[in-house]
């Protein structure tokens, strides 16, 4: 399937599973108080099965298309961690994750499952918003040795900061669908106005600027 048919498929199944939300006239507030016309909550993913095809399916193909060398994906705690499984499965390579913090008892790991040096790593990453928490992981993998290629995720807002992020971080990243084609099926669907996108895509530019909230 060619990329923007893709990305417009995977945003029509998020939207019908309400794993992406759009409330434009009642902004959800975020836990860093930023006011948004957007949630995402991909873990309502796993028990939509249709959906779940649909999204593992593409990131399985994203991975191979963008990095065909990959030896070992590693998903994020801990939404990431059962796509990395199931991607893992379906392309036959072996999986692990990262955990925010090392355990407190026991080998005290941050990395969960075997990671040999020099080994060359896909991250598995379900949600993308500032891109420092992703940035985070591959820090850890590359502190532990491992030659991180990218992040593949199921959807990311877009933001500049997250692509600057990404980019003095020095790693590639993919990602399923995005906000821009959210907006292109919400609209063709009625579930918002098409004279919203425009206001709502200066949400994604600037997330402080509160002015998109009055039309």
């Amino acid at each position: 399937m060619e990329h923007n048919q893709r990305s417009l498929a995977i945003a029509e199944a998020l939207l019908d599973i309400g794993a992406v939300f759009l409330r434009p006239e009642e902004p959800f507030t975020w836990a860093s108080g930023i006011k948004s016309p957007i949630y995402c909550d991909n873990r309502l993913i796993l028990t939509a099965p249709e959906a779940r095809v649909q999204v593992e399916e593409g990131l399985a193909s994203l991975v191979k298309e963008q990095f065909p060398e990959v030896e070992v994906l590693m998903g994020t705690a801990t939404a990431g961690i059962a796509h990395a499984a199931i991607v893992g499965h379906i392309l036959d390579l072996p999986m692990g994750y990262v955990r925010s913090g090392s355990k407190d008892h026991g080998r005290q790991n941050k990395i969960e499952g075997e990671l040999l040096p020099g080994q060359k790593v896909v991250v598995i990453e379900d949600l993308i918003s500032t891109g420092g928490s992703s940035v985070e992981v591959v820090r850890a993998l590359q502190e532990a040795g491992a030659e991180v290629l990218g992040v593949i995720s199921i959807f990311t807002y877009g933001m500049s900061k997250a692509k600057k992020t990404f980019e003095e971080a020095g790693v590639p990243t993919y990602s399923l669908s995005d906000f821009d084609h959210i907006l292109e099926v919400a609209a063709k669907k009625g579930t918002i106005k098409k004279e919203d996108i425009q206001r709502l895509k200066a949400f994604r530019d600037n997330p402080q600027d509160e002015s998109w909230i009055k039309p």
